[in-house]
């Protein structure tokens, strides 16, 4: 059950979108157990941000959560391979990237929660 929001600066184009959504499908099985099977995406452009005092236009926030729990040498896979799919895609350095990760012990999903 991943789920992950990205919010950004700059304006993402629907090929953008499909890129991101095939690259993140594939980086979230860098979390034992987790697939596109399950993933949710969100995606949130032209977003008014501001980051180390200035609002750069080339920013980024995203917001990974999964049911359970992962090692921390999974997350810094995965926050590798996060920042190389947006910066590759959506050309925003990885320094201008904020990932937020959360675990949770209980998720709803079709009337039931696992």
């Amino acid at each position: 059950m991943p789920y992950i929001n990205t919010k950004t600066t700059v304006s993402i184009s629907k090929d953008q979108e499909l890129a991101l959504k095939e690259a993140f499908g594939k980086a979230i099985e860098l979390i034992p157990g987790k697939s596109e099977a399950w993933l949710m995406l969100e995606f949130a452009d032209n977003c008014r941000m501001a980051f180390k005092g200035t609002q750069s236009p080339d920013i980024a926030m995203l917001e990974v959560a999964i049911l359970g729990k992962a090692k921390r040498a999974d997350y810094d896979k995965l926050t590798n391979r996060l920042c190389s799919d947006v910066n590759r895609i959506l050309g925003i350095p990885a320094d201008r990237i904020y990932i937020k990760y959360s675990e949770h012990d209980c998720w709803g999903f079709n009337g039931i929660n696992f």
